[in-house]
């Protein structure tokens, strides 16, 4: 099956191949993106975009695009495709793509009379560096390309406008030239394997229009440097390689370079190796660590996606190591906030109450992968140290009551994964007991006290952790679960609220819930019946006052609507876990069903990964980010358990 394939037919018409978009980065927080087509409609597309860690690690487009010229016989047959001012789009290179295949890297075929020509994208690991091929396949006479670059050098949520402040001199460098365009910015490199011919020809292109950004409501003009041209002859059957790097590179090793990056690939020939791929797009390496970044084309590194995404980004496919590199350098910011040190810049939300619930829910996975024996010497240390700080009253906003149960306030300041505000106010106050909170809480007392048994270091604090889980466990069944079978999603003194809303899922879905069987199930046919879609579970049932599906409008709109109605993908996760749970062997057919919905938005949205959210009625169009770690996570984690039970 052709997963990744596109023929001329969807590539020619805009409408189509326009929503698509497609992804690649270099594990150390450097990306490109635009869509299939090459046109860019986010502010945040681009050839090349790059953390630059002087400006607090955000990511900064370099180099926006690169239009393609065929010349032939004098004729110029422009590749490029861009959207101006009023809808219009010039040069409608796309007319000449014949296909589109992302399988391996992403290559566009382009027949412009008797010449075919193929570019093929890499982007070099860990290193600020992508580099493009290009190959004639067959002309029937002499060919020249010419390469235009459009140079942004700017912050990727902004947009730059034409200015006097710009730096318009260059360096003539190995087979191409260098420019920085403002001060404080790193120098782009851009080179052929080939010596080319440079024409300085400066103007700036103005009006260009991101479509996406115009939908959301937000700024999308922005008037782009075009410094001048490459020229280049180029032969039946011959290649030339283009590199855009923040440092210089050998000509002579780019092919190498190319070759060597490419055998490393893992072909998108799968629904698993399609998310296989998206996963460790998610990784970040450098001097600081390793971690797991939130989400692409914008999304921080965060503490709880970091703790969720953590097993299904590397032990669902079989990169441990990489679960101990990550676990490592979040733990350490962890532990700087338990010991009330200077929180980790790098990592947002470390101090967040349920984030050392969802630590422990993220041992717990290694232990059910790795073994108990495994997690116990490896993590045990933690998990402890996090529940005895817990207890202490260590956390200041994770109060443990006399009933077992813990107690967070989140009236002025979102404390939860439901973080949407309103001029700095959450939406959503939940605030008090909160459902998933407690059910982490009762998960994780019961996981630490389980996997440290027949240790006589933890005897005492062991007890002490069961007396609580036992209290807890009662208390959740008379505060949460109501008289119509499901859970209050947060109690706040007499206030319980009825909204039907997915996090009540967690708490069936743990391993440890405080729920007996018959209860889980009542649970589970609510959220069944009112939350479930093809595309994960709706953030509020349509039978919740307030519903609001679909996540359009301006931002403020948007942000109304972010926990009111849209699917999460990530939740799938839970919901599978419950599944298997209540009807064991014979749920595992109905949950690998579901997973098609997935399946099918591979070729969608973002080629290969899965969006953030999703409409919470039909169609269940993607929205918001292109990518998100913690809903590829979840559904590689559902995709090994099942496996694991097939076996």
């Amino acid at each position: 099956m052709s997963y990744l394939k596109f023929d001329k037919n969807l590539m020619i018409n805009l409408e189509q191949s326009l929503p698509k978009e497609m992804l690649r980065t270099n594990q150390a927080g450097a990306y490109h993106c635009s869509s299939i087509v090459g046109c860019n409609t986010r502010k945040q597309h681009g050839l090349l975009v790059i953390p630059i860690k002087e400006m607090d690690n955000k990511s900064f487009v370099m180099l926006s695009s690169l239009d393609e010229t065929v010349i032939q016989h004098g004729a110029p047959f422009n590749l490029g495709l861009h959207r101006y001012s009023g809808g219009v789009y010039s040069p409608k290179g796309h007319k000449y793509i014949r296909e589109y295949d992302c399988e391996s890297v992403p290559r566009t075929t382009y027949r412009v009379g008797g010449v075919i020509l193929t570019k093929e994208m890499i982007f070099i690991s860990q290193e600020n560096r992508i580099l493009i091929r290009y190959t004639l396949v067959d002309a029937h006479s002499a060919t020249t390309l010419q390469f235009r670059p459009f140079l942004a050098f700017r912050e990727s949520n902004e947009l730059v406008v034409q200015n006097g402040n710009l730096n318009q001199n260059y360096n003539e460098v190995n087979n191409g030239v260098s420019f920085c365009l403002y001060d404080g910015f790193p120098t782009l490199y851009m080179q052929f394997n080939h010596k080319p011919t440079w024409v300085s020809q400066p103007n700036w292109y103005n009006g260009i229009e991101y479509v996406k950004d115009l939908e959301r409501g937000v700024p999308y003009t922005e008037d782009l440097w075009v410094p001048g041209y490459f020229e280049i002859p180029i032969n039946k059957g011959e290649s030339i390689i283009f590199s855009a790097g923040t440092t210089e590179a050998s000509p002579r090793s780019l092919n190498k370079m190319y070759e060597v990056e490419l055998a490393s690939r893992t072909c998108r020939t799968s629904f698993y190796n399609c998310l296989k791929n998206a996963a460790k797009q998610f990784y970040i390496k450098d001097e600081d660590g390793e971690f797991i970044k939130s989400g692409y084309p914008w999304g921080p590194i965060r503490a709880r996606d970091t703790f969720i995404a953590l097993p299904g980004t590397t032990l669902a496919i079989n990169h441990e190591n990489d679960f101990h590199d990550i676990m490592a350098t979040a733990s350490k910011a962890l532990n700087n906030f338990i010991d009330n040190e200077t929180l980790d810049s790098r990592i947002h939300g470390i101090d967040l109450p349920d984030v050392p619930l969802w630590a422990i829910w993220s041992i717990q996975q290694y232990a059910k992968n790795a073994g108990v024996d495994k997690a116990r010497e490896k993590y045990l240390p933690l998990a402890a140290r996090i529940l005895d700080w817990i207890i202490a009253g260590g956390h200041p906003n994770l109060e443990v009551q006399t009933s077992g149960l813990v107690a967070t306030a989140g009236t002025s300041v979102p404390v939860s994964w439901m973080n949407a505000t309103s001029n700095g106010w959450p939406l959503i106050p939940r605030s008090g007991l909160l459902v998933e909170f407690n059910a982490l809480w009762y998960n994780a007392l019961m996981f630490t006290y389980n996997i440290s048994e027949g240790i006589k270091a933890y005897e005492e604090r062991r007890e002490h952790w069961g007396t609580i889980a036992e209290q807890a466990k009662t208390a959740f069944v008379d505060t949460f679960l109501n008289d119509h079978g499901y859970l209050y999603d947060y109690v706040n003194g007499h206030y319980a609220d009825l909204s039907v809303r997915p996090n009540m899922a967690i708490a069936i879905g743990l391993d440890y819930s405080p729920l007996d069987r018959r209860q889980r199930k009542g649970v589970l046919d609510v959220v069944t019946r009112e939350l479930l879609t093809p595309k994960g579970l709706r953030t509020l049932s349509p039978k919740s006052y307030g519903y609001q599906p679909f996540y359009l409008g301006s931002p403020e709109e948007r942000e109304r609507a972010y926990h009111n109605g849209p699917a999460r993908p990530w939740l799938m996760g839970s919901y599978a876990d419950a599944y298997i749970k209540v009807f064991g062997m014979s749920g595992v057919s109905y949950i690998d069903r579901m997973l098609i919905g997935f399946e099918e938005e591979i070729s969608n949205g973002c080629i290969g990964t899965i969006s953030q959210l999703y409409d919470g009625n039909p169609p269940f169009t993607g929205r918001g980010a292109i990518s998100q770690a913690t809903n590829v996570a979840e559904v590689l984690r559902t995709l090994r358990n099942l496996k694991k039970l097939n076996m």
